[in-house]
């Protein structure tokens, strides 16, 4: 049983579509747990379902107590204990206990408060869905929880009445310059859950046969990422030691709100970049985004090694700050 990552989406189809839908969230974990806080379960009122609250252990019963919920049209708090055996089923060494939160969609969960919530998400606008518990009401945010945010971490407020669900965008990563590091980085970045895109306009690097399956722009690199759109849960990357490419390149990234921003070079070639970039207009701080030399200091000496070290960089910015 696989996860899915538009629950939302589905939800507000199958309701719009006459078949009512309930919307299943894991909201609170003990032990080892199958899915993490806040994966769901899309169950619709003839019993269709897509995603997964706990692997295939308890998906039955939460699927029955889902279309009793709708018929009633009343929110449900489910408990669940996940037996060692049944974890071992699903790749797990030990059980543990999950609650799920069932929302049947027009009576619990507005229906217009899901399509804005589809609409944002849609928009690539990190959101948070706030629900108190028991009638306490329910509401979209885009600001006031910022560690949740950086952490992609649903989960109770201490109160333990509201639960807070996280909906992020997809990470995305813009590779200038089609080299040997960006062979490495590129499947490193997808195990990661980054979807990449590799910028270069020389066809003998950009090519099909050196990035097999991957998206190539042979684009100039700031016509690229303009057509790309670089957001907050974007990192850039630039390869090329090319002053030509990387600073067109750098001049977006500046400009936009991604979280991430490394340029090869060496220390002098760093040097040489800021200089070039104070005549261009920008100040110290907006240049201090730069990491450059780029990725952590790990002694990295191969292609493969400096991937290693790039993807660990943006790790810790993305989850801990600059």
């Amino acid at each position: 049983m696989e996860a899915i990552d538009n629950a939302p989406e589905q939800a507000l189809a199958w309701h719009e579509a006459g078949r009512g839908a309930a919307l299943a969230t894991v909201v609170q974990t003990w032990g080892s747990a199958p899915r993490r806080v806040g994966a769901q379960l899309v169950i619709a009122g003839d019993g269709e379902m897509q995603g997964s609250v706990s692997g295939g252990c308890v998906e039955g019963a939460v699927v029955m107590e889902a279309q009793d919920a709708l018929e009633k049209g009343e929110e449900r708090l489910l408990e669940y204990g996940v037996s060692d055996d049944d974890a071992f089923a699903v790749g797990l060494a030990c059980g543990g206990t999950i609650r799920v939160l069932v929302e049947p969609v027009g009576d619990v969960l507005p229906a217009d408060l899901l399509r804005d919530l589809v609409d944002r998400r849609g928009a690539r606008r990190p959101v948070a869905y706030e629900v108190g518990l028991g009638g306490g009401g329910r509401k979209l945010l885009e600001d006031g929880y910022p560690e949740r945010f950086a952490m992609d971490r649903s989960g109770f407020e201490e109160d333990q009445k509201t639960f807070v669900a996280i909906h992020n965008p997809p990470l995305r990563l813009a590779i200038v310059g089609a080299v040997h590091i960006a062979q490495a980085l590129v499947p490193m970045a997808r195990i990661a859950g980054y979807d990449p895109v590799v910028i270069d306009p020389r066809g003998a690097f950009g090519s099909e046969a050196r990035f097999p399956g991957e998206t190539i722009l042979p684009d100039w690199p700031d016509e690229a990422l303009e057509a790309v759109g670089v957001d907050s849960r974007t990192a850039v990357v630039l390869l090329t030691h090319d002053p030509k490419l990387d600073d067109p390149a750098l001049e977006i990234a500046l400009r936009s709100g991604c979280f991430y921003i490394g340029a090869l070079g060496s220390t002098r070639t760093h040097a040489k970049r800021v200089e070039r970039l104070t005549a261009a207009g920008f100040s110290e701080a907006e240049i201090g985004r730069i990491h450059g030399p780029i990725g952590l200091d790990i002694g990295a000496a191969s292609p493969q090694e400096i991937a290693v070290s790039i993807l660990a960089e943006m790790t810790r910015v993305l989850r801990r700050g600059a």
